[in-house]
């Protein structure tokens, strides 16, 4: 095994997580984490060491993908970095589309990948600017 830099694997992977963070389904977010994980952002940082612990951190976004009437995502992929044997960076912009068919722009994320026998899983995430 190595560290995945193929594009169509790391597009399959980032559609995946997009359906699952726009249709609130915990359980499949929470699924394409290594654990332990780590979010970073300019204000703070937290880690979770399983499942259930992402799936607490992950539950109040729901609401408010439902509330901003957001329905698609779709990770445009920026930059693919290779880190180690089983390690790659990827730099994502994140795009939405509401109800009403409308982009929603969204942020842009780094996300630190680990290779695993099911695929890539995320390992750290931190929003850049």
């Amino acid at each position: 095994m190595k560290a995945s830099t193929d594009f169509d694997t790391l597009t399959d992977f980032f559609d995946r997580y997009g359906v699952a963070l726009t249709a609130g389904d915990v359980p499949a977010i929470a699924g394409c984490y290594a654990l332990p994980g780590l979010v970073v952002a300019d204000t703070y940082s937290f880690s979770f060491t399983s499942p259930a612990a992402v799936a607490l951190s992950f539950v109040g976004a729901a609401p408010d993908y439902q509330e901003r009437e957001l329905i698609a995502a779709n990770a445009l992929i920026e930059d693919v970095q290779p880190v180690s044997a089983l390690l790659t960076e990827v730099a994502v912009r994140w795009e939405f589309l509401d109800s009403q068919g409308q982009a929603v722009p969204g942020e842009r994320y780094r996300y630190l990948l680990r290779s695993t026998d099911d695929g890539p899983a995320i390992c750290t995430v931190i929003r850049t600017a």
